[in-house]
């Protein structure tokens, strides 16, 4: 059988077909239009070994002499009932094919003694990011037990470093790495959800691969549920990079033509850094036709969100004010928060009951929504579907609708899961509970004109068990058909993935959702780092971002309203906060920043994402240049003190090296700075005199911007500089 070749932007994925297995024997860097014969890469077969140079299949098996991570794991029994049987397929190709664009392929494996067949779909999109999954069909005559289907693509041996992102609630995506060393790598995710601690990214590159430099091989999982993400490194030298779904015991198990297709891998090849594989990302989400964003015409409203307003303190008036007074700055999205819905006073009770609660909204949420409406704003509501308290009228009525390990209610005697947040979860694969939160959120959207949910979800989902039986993967697929036959009945709701932060954000969720919550902290100086690692995957017009509080309630931290601003600038802008009782200050800097966001938010939700490479670790510079070139917007954002006394010389990435731009400061300005006693302004810098360009600007070449740099002012730390650059002539 011929190989097949699938290449596109720069990137080649090599399929062979060796024993009658198919093999990813290349993905990485194009390889132009000419194949030779793959038999040069026929290993040898060393000593102590094998008889035959052993194939690292599309699904590496025992059966073709892979002694790593099989990808395909499950059983059978036989016709006494007894367990264990068919434990090693043998699949073989029966049919392979390429498509018509020359960027898709279908392989077709089977093991007729096994009685089972695997369909392979893979596709290299524009712009190179590759899409793959299998879909494992039982066709055999009694029941197949699965308990692992992987996916996996190889990384070459250069690859000698490994990246991943870890976090916890309020310090999601902050990255680690470590040399690869011989054996297999695990991270495993058991939150029944995505999980604070999830990766959204694993990359292998080249030593010291970096933002803007090293060759990197990159991938993500977009599934919602448990998981499992790994690197299987083999004494014979041979890599792979994948994940799969952590499924529970006895969880998938397949009745004779039934089925069960894995979520999808994304990866990624870069040669240009971590940027690289964003761009391929990007590209991939900007081109789907239900994106929200700038290159799609659906540009972002300015957000306020009530939660750090008002908490749970929901009545009609100050409402109204926080509004009026949002408007005033320019808000286009006003979304209530927890709250509004009967018995929810604190998060104690009232979960569940997705009634608007008559004792506080006698004439229903119809004088806020029209005052809103009126203001010129949309209007967005939180729910949490998926959630209950046991102090509410659903679950009283219906204990049975409670997940939870044992094959009764509670009611009845079986044990519930530990309480989080004294909450439960509410067992969606249960049809009737299903469709009581379905007929209550269309009722909801049907009633009200409500433009946006923000979908939370504020738990683990620690022991999800449905009538007795493991049922996360049940749960999660439930769940998304719940968005998605809501997204059908009501195709102009935009809806927000929250998960008390960023717990649920994944390429899965997002295939029905509108952005994502990245993490409950508006601290800047965290969000910094927060938001610099979702957008390696995920474009900034999907990643809400908020200036909070002066005072952060999660860290305690102090912030300038600039340094607040400028950070929440670079994603889906918005505030979370009383601004009824912000400074004169506050509101005219928040007010000249929501102009800045209208004005570039097309450049911000279009362009390339830059990231700096500078060897000062408590320095960093990212920015967005604009897809031609012609604009671009940088901040230079210092996180703690510098080692030296001027931060240098500093590179503006990703500019046209043969076009000539004016630079020029926008925040902070001397218009935006607190004032001394004497009535000067108090300035963020540390420094005798300013480096020469600041007050009005320079011009310089985009090679030299690039090569040679700009010298930066001293900031103190904990400040950023916004910085905006535009074509000259």
């Amino acid at each position: 059988m011929h190989p097949l070749h699938l290449r596109t932007s720069g990137t080649s994925l090599l399929l062979a077909f060796d024993a009658g297995e198919a093999e990813i024997v290349h993905w990485g860097a194009d390889l132009g239009d000419s194949i030779p014969d793959l038999s040069l890469l026929r290993s040898p077969i060393p000593h102590s070994a094998l008889d035959v140079p052993v194939v690292a299949g599309l699904l590496p098996q025992a059966s073709s002499g892979w002694l790593g991570r099989a990808g395909l794991r499950g059983h059978r029994a036989n016709d006494d009932g007894v367990p264990g049987f068919a434990f090693s397929p043998a699949l073989r190709v029966v049919a392979a094919e390429q498509s018509e664009d020359g960027r898709g392929a279908r392989i077709v494996q089977s093991d007729a003694e096994a009685g089972l067949e695997v369909v392979s779909e893979l596709v290299l999109h524009e712009g190179g990011l590759l899409e793959i999954s299998h879909e494992l069909t039982n066709a055999g005559a009694g029941a197949y037990h699965l308990d692992e289907l992987g996916v996996v693509v190889p990384v070459p041996a250069q690859a000698a470093e490994l990246l991943d992102l870890t976090g916890r609630w309020c310090r999601e995506n902050h990255p680690q790495r470590r040399p690869i060393q011989q054996g297999t790598w695990v991270r495993s995710g058991r939150h029944g959800r995505t999980g604070h601690d999830s990766s959204l990214l694993v990359a292998a590159g080249t030593p010291g691969f970096a933002n803007r430099s090293g060759r990197v091989w990159a991938v993500h999982f977009a599934w919602s549920g448990n998981h499992e993400q790994y690197l299987d490194s083999l004494a014979d030298g041979r890599r792979m990079l994948g994940a799969t779904e952590l499924l529970g015991s006895g969880e998938v198990v397949l009745a004779p033509g039934e089925s069960y297709r894995t979520p999808i891998l994304y990866a990624a090849y870069s040669d240009r850094g971590i940027d690289g594989v964003t761009d391929a990302f990007y590209h991939w989400f900007r081109a789907r036709p239900n994106h929200v964003g700038t290159t799609s015409g659906r540009q972002r409203p300015v957000v306020l969100n009530t939660w750090e307003a008002v908490y749970f303190d929901h009545r009609l008036e100050p409402l109204l004010e926080l509004a009026e007074s949002g408007a005033e700055l320019g808000v286009e999205r006003f979304v209530l928060d927890d709250g509004w819905f009967r018995g929810r006073r604190d998060d104690h009770a009232g979960l569940g009951d997705w009634y608007v609660d008559e004792s506080l909204w006698p004439e229903g949420l119809t004088p806020l929504i029209e005052r809103v409406n009126g203001l010129g704003m949309e209007f967005g509501l939180w729910v949490e579907p998926e959630m209950v308290n046991l102090d509410s009228d659903v679950a009283r009525a219906h204990p049975d609708w409670i997940v939870g390990p044992a094959a009764k209610s509670h009611k009845d005697g079986g044990r519930l899961p530990l309480e989080w947040r004294h909450q439960h979860i509410l067992d969606l694969v249960n049809p009737d509970a299903w469709q009581y939160i379905y007929e209550r959120l269309d009722a909801l959207l049907t009633e009200n004109n409500i433009a946006y949910l923000k979908w939370d979800q504020n738990r683990d989902i620690t022991e999800h068990g449905h009538t007795g039986r493991p049922s996360v993967h049940e749960q999660t697929l439930a769940y998304y058909r719940l968005l998605d036959a809501l997204r059908a009945a009501h195709p102009g709701v935009e809806i927000e993935s929250c998960a008390s932060g960023g717990a649920r954000v994944d390429l899965g969720v997002l295939q029905r959702t509108d952005r994502v919550w990245a993490s409950d902290c508006n601290d800047a100086l965290e969000r910094q780092t927060i938001q610099r690692w979702t957008q390696a995957v995920l474009p900034p017009e999907l990643v809400g971002s908020h200036v909070g509080p002066t005072h952060s309630h999660t860290t305690g931290r102090i912030h300038d309203i600039t340094f607040r601003a400028i950070t929440a600038l670079f994603g889906h802008f918005g505030m979370e906060w009383d601004i009824r009782q912000a400074s004169d200050r506050d509101r005219a800097v928040l007010g000249r920043t929501i102009r800045l966001y209208k004005q570039h938010r097309g450049l911000l939700h279009s362009g390339v994402r830059v990231n700096a490479d500078l060897a000062e670790p408590n320095l960093k510079l990212h920015g967005v240049v604009a897809q031609d070139g012609s604009e671009a917007l940088f901040a230079a954002v210092v996180h703690g003190t510098l080692a030296t006394e001027t931060p240098g010389r500093v590179g503006l990435p990703g500019l046209d090296p043969e076009r000539v731009y004016r630079i020029e400061a926008v925040m902070p300005t001397s218009e935006d700075l607190p004032r001394t006693v004497e009535g000067d302004a108090a300035s963020p810098f540390v420094q005798i005199s300013p480096p020469a360009w600041l007050a009005h600007g320079t011009t310089a070449s985009g090679r030299f911007l690039s090569e040679v740099g700009l010298a930066l002012p001293v900031l103190q730390p904990e400040h950023a500089l916004l910085l905006r650059a535009t074509t000259v002539g």
